[in-house]
């Protein structure tokens, strides 16, 4: 046996402290270890830390309230790779929590940290957490302000191309929240970022890509951008995802950003040259190319040939695209989602608002693929549809495309639908498909689309009412068309949209309203159905095309003189005159309409103006109620003549009308209840014979009660006589007899009193009921029969108003001499007219004594009957004078012609005598 060897065991160092195991089940002890000087330590720590915090959103509050996010902060930022590792994976967590992103948006340092830990010699999971943790924090704005600035940009389009499919999600994601930053958009591109995403779009799993849709889609908001996916061929790409039937829930947002790349003509064009445009038009409509069909392969031989030109790593790729292309095959046919094919509708619809685009779109038969998605089944893909084809209707050329390959009836049988918006859609399209297209405008009639539109007027949809009324406005231009809708009482229909509280509904009915009314019967139906006062308050609108509009359709309705009068009686008048005063919302259109509105209503020009033209011609009707106060109500012939007596000047009425004798003599009918109908053998036939058998109903009202009061007196009477005459047995008998009388006899007399009311109350109604007939002139009526046979046969103007003014101031009292116009005594004659008519309106043939103010009125009313042009001009304190254009009185046939000058006639001190204008003697004549 060998000899035992004694072993020698050294102690240890008496200032190492020896090595403890210790299990912590509190995570403030775990905290605290975070501040530990032992590496091993603080990395057990943050792996607890980790752990703790993956588990639920509650865990990570706790470690924030207990101050953990700063030692962590340290640590992320330590020396050891292990430490700051768990560290990383930790925070990365904890930034899932808003108080922990909000806590370290205020440390200037966490940023910088984060970007640091993207160096390519860090380890694959601090990558992970790191871009975890950006990712979070790049939802806020000032973050992604922050992490551009500390250029965390670069770094994280480079994770783009690393192989771990986790950083690459969460680098993707932080980008696509950049990049609603423009700054962020323009790095993108300068770092060679859009390839990557490009690339991603091949990944496995579908969270990649469509973070990476999402990010293309904020990126090719930018034109540069655009530019440069050109140049990658990234519609390409995007159609060739498309053609995957796996990928279709991610199809949407692939379309999208199509839709960016195809606002450019540039994109549109490079799609027309390889044919994708059509590639995805046959996607959408679930139908193979036509190309395809016709031609085989030969869009497969040009593909090679480009990628022939192509560098050897380029000719690699295309290979791998020839491949993809031609892997779906017969699947390319399968049918896309609805929200797919919407969004089609929606990207052509977008690129088709330039100009350029239409064009290729057109060429493309873009039309075709939007008139097939009008039958689809959902309302959403019909809407869009719809809409893509309204705007490509702004293309002359599409606009008799789209009725060629028969689009125009599955639009006019959508007007049926339930939906709101394929009604707004369908309305629209067919609002340009119209617009100056009369070809499509009879289409739509052989179409039977008139009913519906029509019906859609009432429809709850204010933008698909703002359509429709321009549908019938372009309609309207159509002569045949008009009539047609005219039939259908589109007026009235047209009425209830210009109540809306939708300007641009207000607008557009209002324009199809001047549109329609301009026929007779149209106007005697906006009468009828009250549709005038919906336009006088719009007149009232803040919104300049409502105002306009509704001052054009004014202006057509003005046309005819009971429309105005119409319009004049509800405040038409008084509301424009407001207008013409402000500066910012009169307009050409709103002169029109005063100017249309007093030219059919030539009294109320004269009240407002003082002046009526030569080519204003006096008719039957006019009455002269003096100057017009501007901003005051204009009021109608019938209610100056409901008007009680008073001493102002009198109204002076034009009316030669003799018809109304017999219309005067035959109602009876209505006043037949009228138990006494006073007539004054002074009063002339016309109102003021109605105004008196008004008043002598309300006389005769307040009589009966007296009488009844004097029958009873004496009946009392006779009793006392009765009582005090005989005996006492007797007057009991008649006294008890009489009272049994009375009560029977007051009773009876009741009813009467109640059945002589009632008639009187009939009466009134049916007066009130009578329809307003104009008083009559007998004598202005003669007054036409002598000018026509003795003055119109006169063989030169200047004879005829000679002549005119002679004859004029004949009837109207005679001469005046200079100096007595005040002693000529026409005021009385004139207040006993008035008086006799017991009535303000006095017709002028009655007046026998007239200055200035009548005769110049009479002389215009008989020189238009003879077609003698003359002005009329109101002066001050009753003046009034007539203008007449004559030429020279000597001019000798084969001499040198002038022309015309102007004259102003004399009525008064030397009837037929011609004024020069501007001659002291005219001025003397105008003024007082």
């Amino acid at each position: 046996m060998g000899k035992k060897v004694k072993e020698d065991k050294k102690a240890p160092p008496e200032d190492v402290f020896d090595t403890i195991l210790v299990e912590s089940r509190q995570a403030a002890t775990v905290v605290l270890m975070l501040n530990s000087p032992e590496e091993d330590v603080q990395s057990k720590a943050c792996e607890a830390i980790y752990k703790f915090v993956a588990k639920c959103d509650e865990n990570k509050k706790t470690l924030l309230d207990l101050d953990s996010i700063d030692p962590l902060l340290r640590l992320v930022q330590g020396e050891d790779k292990t430490v700051r590792r768990n560290a990383c994976m930790a925070l990365g967590v904890m930034c899932a929590h808003p108080d922990v992103r909000k806590l370290l948006r205020k440390r200037d340092d966490s940023i910088a940290a984060f970007v640091n830990l993207l160096q390519p010699e860090e380890d694959t999971v601090v990558h992970e957490f790191s871009t975890l943790a950006l990712s979070y924090l790049a939802t806020e704005f000032s973050t992604k302000v922050s992490i551009f600035e500390n250029n965390g940009i670069e770094p994280l389009v480079k994770c783009l191309s690393s192989t771990d499919p986790d950083v690459q999600k969460n680098a993707i994601e932080a980008l696509a929240q950049m990049l609603l930053d423009y700054q962020t958009r323009g790095a993108v591109r300068e770092y060679e970022g859009l390839q990557p995403m490009l690339d991603l779009l091949k990944s496995e799993y579908a969270i990649i890509q469509k973070l990476s849709l999402l990010s293309l889609d904020r990126a090719s908001q930018d034109a540069e951008n655009r530019a440069s996916l050109r140049e990658l061929e990234a519609i390409s790409h995007l159609i060739n995802f498309l053609a995957h039937p796996e990928w279709n829930d991610l199809h949407v947002m692939a379309v999208m950003v199509l839709s960016n790349l195809l606002e450019d003509v540039e994109s549109l064009e490079q799609v027309k040259e390889t044919g994708g445009l059509k590639r995805l038009v046959a996607i959408i409509t679930d139908q193979p190319p036509v190309e395809e069909e016709s031609k085989g392969g030969k869009a497969d031989k040009k593909a090679g040939s480009r990628a022939g030109k192509k560098s050897a790593k380029g000719e690699a790729k295309k290979v791998i695209e020839e491949k993809d292309e031609q892997s779906p095959g017969g699947n390319s046919i399968i049918p896309t989602l609805p929200d797919v094919k919407m969004s089609a509708a929606r990207a052509i619809a977008r690129s088709a608002r330039n100009v350029e685009n239409r064009k290729i779109l057109h060429e493309q038969e873009a039309e075709k693929m939007l008139i097939h998605l009008l039958s689809h089944e959902s309302v959403d893909v019909q809407s869009a549809a719809a809409q893509a084809l309204g705007i490509m209707c702004e293309n002359l050329i599409s606009r008799d495309s789209i009725r060629e390959w028969e689009g125009l009836a599955p639009l006019i049988r959508l007007l049926n639908s339930e939906s709101g918006d394929v009604k707004e859609s369908v309305t629209l399209a067919l609002a340009n498909l119209t617009t100056a297209n009369s070809t499509n405008c009879n289409e739509m009639m052989n179409l039977n689309g008139l009913d519906p539109l029509i019906q859609l007027l009432a429809d709850s949809r204010e933008e698909a009412v703002a359509n429709t009324a321009s549908v019938l406005t372009n309609l309207a231009q159509e002569e045949v068309l008009r009539i047609e809708c005219l039939n259908r009482a589109v007026v009235s229909s047209l009425i209830d949209p210009l109540k809306t509280s939708n300007t641009n509904v207000q607008s557009k009915a209002a324009l199809a309203l001047a549109a329609f009314v301009c026929d007779a019967d149209a106007r005697t139906e906006l009468r009828v159905s009250g549709g005038v006062e919906p336009l006088i308050v719009l007149l009232h609108s803040g919104n300049d095309e409502v105002r306009r509009n509704t001052s054009w359709a004014i202006t057509v309705c003005g046309v005819d003189e009971p429309t105005a009068t119409e319009i004049c009686k509800l405040g038409g008048l008084e509301v424009l005159q407001q207008i013409q005063m402000s500066s910012t919302r009169r307009s050409p259109f709103t002169d029109a309409a005063l100017e249309r509105l007093l030219d059919s209503n030539l009294s109320a020009k004269y009240a407002l103006s003082g002046h009526l033209g030569s080519g204003n011609l006096i008719e039957d009707g006019f009455f002269d109620a003096g100057q017009l106060k501007p901003g005051s109500k204009f009021l109608s012939l019938e209610d100056f003549c409901k008007q009680e007596m008073n001493d102002k000047r009198p109204t002076l009425l034009i009316n030669s009308k003799q018809e109304k004798v017999e219309v005067k003599e035959s109602p009876p009918p209505p006043p037949s209840s009228e138990p006494d109908s006073e007539t004054d053998p002074q009063q002339s036939p016309g109102h003021g014979n109605r105004r008196l058998s008004w008043k002598s109903i309300l006389k005769k009202k307040p009589s009966p009660p007296p009488r009844q009061e004097d029958n009873d007196a004496l009946k009392a009477d006779s009793s006392k006589t009765s009582v005090s005459g005989k005996s006492s047995r007797t007057g009991r008998e008649t006294k008890s007899r009489t009272k049994a009388q009375r009560e029977r006899e007051e009773k009876q007399k009741e009813e009467e009193i109640q059945a002589q009311l009632a008639k009187e109350a009939e009466a009134q109604a049916a007066e009130e009921n009578k329809p307003f007939t104009t008083p009559e002139d007998p004598a202005l009526y003669k007054y036409m029969e002598d000018v026509m046979d003795k003055i119109q046969p006169l063989p030169t103007t200047r004879l005829q108003v000679v002549a005119l003014a002679e004859y004029v101031a004949e009837k109207m009292g005679g001469a005046i001499a200079k100096g007595q116009v005040t002693n000529f005594s026409w005021e009385l004659a004139l207040s006993q007219i008035k008086f006799e008519l017991k009535s303000n309106v006095v017709p002028i043939g009655k007046i026998k004594a007239g200055i200035h103010v009548h005769r110049a009125l009479l002389f215009k009313t008989l020189a238009d009957r003879i077609a003698v042009g003359c002005s009329l001009t109101r002066g001050e304190y009753n003046r009034a004078w007539n203008e007449v254009m004559l030429p020279e009185e000597d001019e000798v046939a084969g001499a040198a012609r002038y022309p015309p000058k102007p004259y102003i006639v004399d009525l008064i001190h030397k009837p037929g005598k011609l004024l020069p204008v501007n001659t002291p003697e005219a001025v003397s004549y105008q003024k007082l």
